[in-house]
């Protein structure tokens, strides 16, 4: 075990001293993640309000109509509703102050406040927004005319209670029967790229590294180290190692940059994790399987750059695999991507279980070892010719 830690130490090594490394497995990710949440993100299909401000008969009101019309709202403080609307997760923002809600309670007309997203569905959520408003307004209204006339204010309320449920109002239901659109719904803007870029990026981030392995073969290294007591095995568990911390923690920095940043849910976080560990195996061990299969560092760079990208969109880390064709469909499952891909929707769309999560970890966990097996053979394999 001391032999194992010891080359993955190494690993490490060599790769903090290569600063670009820093900026195309940190920095870059978050930028991508930012540039197709922004372009492309994902919408909830159910409008979203926030209405921020003190509670009052305004925004009990607003609250009321906005809930009867199947609008999401929320009640949160001024600088949330700003986080929330930047950042996509809600469609429009309502900000109502003292003054608003002392017109609205004398019957004076009320300017307010209202902030739209940039999201595709704020102008058709705005106008839900307006008939709230106006709505409120004419109840406000009808019942200071009442008053006005000398009715009690609670007879009123009865009256105008009881004649609002004597008319019946016609509704319109729209049923979205698309399963596409179905199950999307609920994620923010950045929720599905952030899982789609952490698996792409961890992935050819690890393969890239395969050109350790083939540079410690070519200059001697390996066979050095063997001539002590230490197997093909432990040679590329020690170097699986390396590129495993690597992964994880850029996964992991990727999580976290997500979920403060751009406020990525990532569902049941332990769970999520669970699910980064196992993929960050198996990019760990493809990784050492290229490594002892090729003779150039050079060659193994660019065939990792390449079968990571091919693997990563077949998977569906660039167009989401529900919209692929039948066929490519099946064929994306023979990926680790897409295995973990699935369980990521199952945990951040359907509040998945480690039950329901099982399959998907068990296949991941199954292609890490095979992996693994296959390397070290293929290291012993190559150890036997000239390099």
């Amino acid at each position: 075990m001391s032999a194992v830690i010891a080359i993955a130490t190494v690993e490490l090594r060599r790769f903090l001293r290569d600063k670009s490394n820093i900026f195309f497995v940190f920095v870059f990710p978050l930028m991508l993640i930012l540039l197709l949440g922004s372009q492309f993100g994902a919408g909830s299909g159910q409008a979203r309000v926030a209405i921020a401000g003190p509670a009052s008969e305004l925004s009990r009101a607003l609250t009321a109509e906005l809930q009867s019309a199947g609008v999401a709202v929320s009640t949160t403080g001024a600088d949330a509703a700003r986080s929330d609307l930047s950042r996509g997760r809600t469609d429009v923002g309502v900000f109502l102050d003292n003054s608003d809600a002392e017109a609205f309670d004398a019957g004076r007309p009320t300017e307010l406040d209202v902030v739209m997203s940039s999201q595709s569905s704020a102008l058709t959520v705005m106008q839900q927004v307006r008939t709230a408003v106006l709505a409120a307004g004419l109840e406000r209204s009808q019942l200071a005319a009442l008053t006005g006339a000398g009715i009690p204010a609670e007879r009123a309320r009865t009256a105008l209670d009881q004649a609002a449920g004597q008319i019946a109002v016609p509704t319109v239901e729209i049923v979205n029967t698309n399963d596409v659109a179905q199950e999307f719904r609920g994620l923010g803007r950045f929720d599905l790229g952030a899982s789609q870029q952490l698996l792409l990026f961890v992935f050819l981030s690890s393969l890239t590294g395969a050109a350790t392995l083939i540079q410690a073969r070519r200059f001697g290294v390996v066979g050095r180290v063997m001539s002590a007591p230490v197997s093909s095995g432990q040679i590329v568990a020690g170097q699986a190692l390396g590129r495993f911390a690597i992964a994880s923690v850029q996964g992991g920095f990727i999580m976290a940059g997500t979920a403060l940043l751009f406020g990525v849910d990532w569902g049941n976080l332990w769970l999520s994790v669970l699910v980064l560990v196992i993929f960050c195996a198996v990019s760990a061990a493809a990784a050492m399987t290229v490594g002892s299969v090729m003779d150039n560092d050079t060659a193994a760079a660019g065939v990792g750059v390449g079968g990571g990208l091919v693997l990563g969109g077949l998977g569906g880390c660039m167009v989401p695999p529900e919209f692929f064709p039948e066929a490519l469909a099946a064929v994306s499952f023979a990926t680790p991507h897409r295995w973990a891909y699935e369980a990521f929707a199952a945990i951040q769309r359907r509040d998945g279980t480690l039950a329901d999560i099982l399959p998907q970890l068990g296949v991941l966990a199954g292609m890490a070892a095979a992996l693994l097996l296959l390397g070290t053979w293929l290291l012993r394999r190559s150890l036997n010719r000239a390099l």
